[in-house]
Order: C-alpha cells, then structure tokens, then sequence
C-alpha cells in the first residue's frame, strides 16, 4: 500500500517514505510571465469549476491594477460558462492553449 517516490534530483539517492491510501492533494497556480511571481490555491477534493473560479478571483485581487489574459489547457471545468462569466466579470481574457494534432 505504501508508495515512494521513484525519482528525485539529488547527489544522493535517498528513498522518501509516502503515506499509504489515495489521498488528494491539488494545485492550481499562476505564473506571472516578467516578475516569476507564482500565485495558487490549494484543496484535497478535486479540481472543478470553481476551483479555478477562486483561482480567477486571487489573480485579480492581486493583480487589479494590471491587464490579465491567463493561458490554459483545455479541461473542460475550465472552458465552461461559469469560469467564463466570472473571467469576463473581473476582466480577465482567457487564451486556451490549441489540442496539437499528431499525424
């Protein structure tokens, strides 16, 4: 049941203990493209619409002053209506990055 983690960069190969069970634990963040400024929101259920919503709201609350267009994938909890009304509403442009297509 328990698991370790198989790689890390280190001199020293050194094995880290992880705690057994499937417990979550999600990141969403932000970059800021000049200043490498990272901004996040954290919680151990799951990633959905409005957990990026709150992401939208910390950006802005941090970075009002400041045009904001934010890059992401395409998950559909984060192209959906409600994420877009609430970019829209704090007037932050949403650039969805293109599926690239393999031949």
């Amino acid at each position: 049941m328990a698991a370790f983690l198989e790689y890390l960069w280190c001199q020293v190969r050194m094995f880290i203990r992880t705690p057994s069970g499937r417990q979550r634990f999600n990141v969403l963040g932000a970059l800021h493209a000049l200043t490498h400024e990272v901004v996040t929101i954290t919680n151990t259920g799951y990633s959905n619409s409005a957990s990026v919503v709150a992401l939208l709201a910390k950006i802005h609350e941090k970075f009002n002053d400041l045009p904001i267009t934010l890059v992401l994938d395409n998950a559909a909890y984060q192209r959906c209506a409600l994420v877009r009304e609430k970019a829209e509403a704090l007037g932050i442009q949403l650039l969805f990055c293109r599926p690239i297509l393999r031949t």
